[in-house]
């Protein structure tokens, strides 16, 4: 791709290479499996392409809500995909245009932090008048759901509720870390209980879209409709429910509609990214009502498990992808499923896009950035699981408010572990502690530097957990 070409769909002057066309098509169609169904159809199905100029892909959305949601939190993503099929792309640029104009000279991307905008539901006006559900991915069922040790209690779990004609346990509530599976397996429980029982109203949701729908019937002095609108379904599913931390109206419009559905023996289902007992800036009375039911814990992928995903994902793709390719992105991508789908999408674009077979070799040059992030990326809550291990204390220790010197101390090395062996700042850190405040860390490194000069024990230990960290 020459620097000094142009291309445009609103400019007949100028045409698109097949090069830059197959680029473009191959990213769009990306988008879907890296980001996902609900994701796609709702912001980045209307991305088009409308110039490449000097190293710079530009492309058009209809609306300057969508270009600064998606410039926050999609783009660089985006860019990093072009990249790695063409390196020649150097920058993305989302301009606005509206009812066919031409986009403005002027007219730049711009990074803002906006609310979840509404999405249509995949039911009818009938069955959801309040336009409360988000559409269910159809990619995410059971049967796409690779099951291993990890997972299998949430999956069992899930299966159970989809198929008792009662409410076996009430709520169901599913955690783990960021692309563990918990996403897919609330779809996969939507769409079964859809198809199992079509007569049960379904409402799947995030947190952020509830918190969202509550606040404009506020606005618009509606919040009657709103509670009647939830607290008529059948199955009411919340994902990531940690977002309404901090958040005490919308927290407490949940705790009243929960109440109301488990009265009415209606189902509940909620994932999280921790258990009820450590979500911070939860009430105490919703906390313990979210581990009335059945509380089924998301562990960290095994290598099994995450061979087995990327064979299924291969089958599904009808991609020929060597054994060899599938076995070293097992090994090499283990921080969550999502990133491992995403780096499986990367090679296969790849290879469409140059029409080269996968090859070991290519897979280690397309995924380069990634695999360096890979052997140098030490999390937090990798170290406050091996500092627990090492001075066998509870993990949510980490995370509590108890100041027993057997338990303050290992939070402060974890601290200082984490100070020099991560890049996150001072203020993440202290989230990732329970929400302290960042000169609580501060004080916590200071402290651990001064022991391991007079405290030999302090020094051992901290080293030892180092070396179990960086291998």
């Amino acid at each position: 791709m020459k620097s000094n070409e142009v291309l445009s769909f609103k400019n007949d002057s100028f045409k698109p290479t097949p090069e830059i066309l197959d680029l473009w098509n191959n990213i769009h169609n990306a988008l879907r499996g890296e980001f996902g169904e609900a994701v796609f159809r709702s912001w980045l199905k209307p991305l088009t392409l409308q110039a490449y100029y000097h190293g710079t892909l530009e492309v058009s959305v209809p609306t300057r809500f969508m270009r600064d949601w998606i410039q926050s939190h999609y783009s660089a993503r985006i860019l990093e995909m072009c990249a790695g099929i063409n390196a020649d792309v150097r920058r993305l640029e989302i301009v606005v245009v509206q009812s066919g104009a031409r986009p403005s000279e002027d007219e730049q991307p711009v990074a803002a932090a906006a609310p979840v905008a509404p999405v249509k539901s995949n039911q009818n006006e009938e069955e959801d008048p309040f336009g409360l559900s988000a559409p269910f991915d159809p990619r995410f069922t059971f049967d796409t759901f690779v099951v291993g040790k990890p997972n299998a209690l949430a999956h069992a779990a899930a299966r159970r509720i989809v198929e008792s004609p009662n409410v076996p346990f009430n709520p169901l509530f599913l955690y783990g870390g960021v692309g563990l599976g918990k996403t897919h397996l609330m779809h996969a429980i939507g769409q079964a209980m859809k198809d199992k029982w079509p007569n049960r109203r379904v409402v799947y949701l995030s947190a952020e879209k509830f918190m969202y729908q509550f606040v404009r019937a506020l606005r618009a002095k509606d919040t009657m409709a709103f509670k009647e609108a939830f607290r008529s379904v059948d199955v009411l599913m919340i994902d990531d429910i940690q977002f309404i931390s901090g958040k005490e109206s919308t927290q407490e419009e949940f705790f009243h509609t929960f109440n109301a559905l488990v009265d009415q023996n209606k189902q509940i289902v909620i994932s999280a990214d921790k258990a009820p007992s450590d979500l911070t800036g939860l009430e105490e009375r919703l906390r313990s009502r979210l581990a009335w039911g059945l509380v089924a814990d998301i562990h960290p992928s095994t290598y099994d498990l995450r061979l087995g995903i990327l064979q299924s994902k291969r089958e599904q793709l009808g991609a020929e992808i060597p054994d060899a390719v599938l076995e070293f992105l097992a090994l090499k991508v283990t921080s969550n499923i999502r990133e491992l789908e995403g780096a499986l999408n990367r090679i296969v674009a790849h290879a469409d896009v140059t029409k080269q077979p996968v090859t070991l070799e290519s897979t280690q040059d397309v995924l380069q950035d990634l695999l360096r992030a890979h052997d140098r990326r030490i999390t937090i809550d990798e170290i406050q699981r091996k500092v627990a291990e090492h001075y066998n204390i509870r993990l949510p220790d980490m995370h509590s408010a108890r100041r027993a010197r057997n338990v303050a101390r290992p939070r402060q090395v974890a601290m200082y572990l984490a100070k020099q062996l991560t890049s996150r700042s001072l203020p993440e850190i202290g989230r990732k502690f329970g929400g302290r405040d960042h000169t609580t860390v501060m004080h916590a490194v200071r402290k651990i530097e001064e022991l391991m000069v007079e405290d030999a024990q302090i020094a051992q230990d901290v080293d030892v957990i180092r070396r179990s960290l960086t291998g």
